[in-house]
């Protein structure tokens, strides 16, 4: 399979996929904020169901 052209004319490398800018610092601090609740959610459900 070919990689498809850019269509708004921007050139990128062709050896270098295209990534989405990096999320800001808030947004990446109420995920991992968030799989730590659930990880936590996780070891006391496993601690009260035994």
């Amino acid at each position: 399979m070919s990689t498809p052209e850019p269509a708004n004319g921007d050139t990128a490398p062709a050896d270098q996929p295209r990534y989405e800018p990096p999320p800001s610092v808030g947004k990446l601090l109420i995920w991992v904020l968030l799989f730590v609740l659930a990880a936590v959610v996780v070891v006391l459900g496993g601690v009260y169901f035994t």
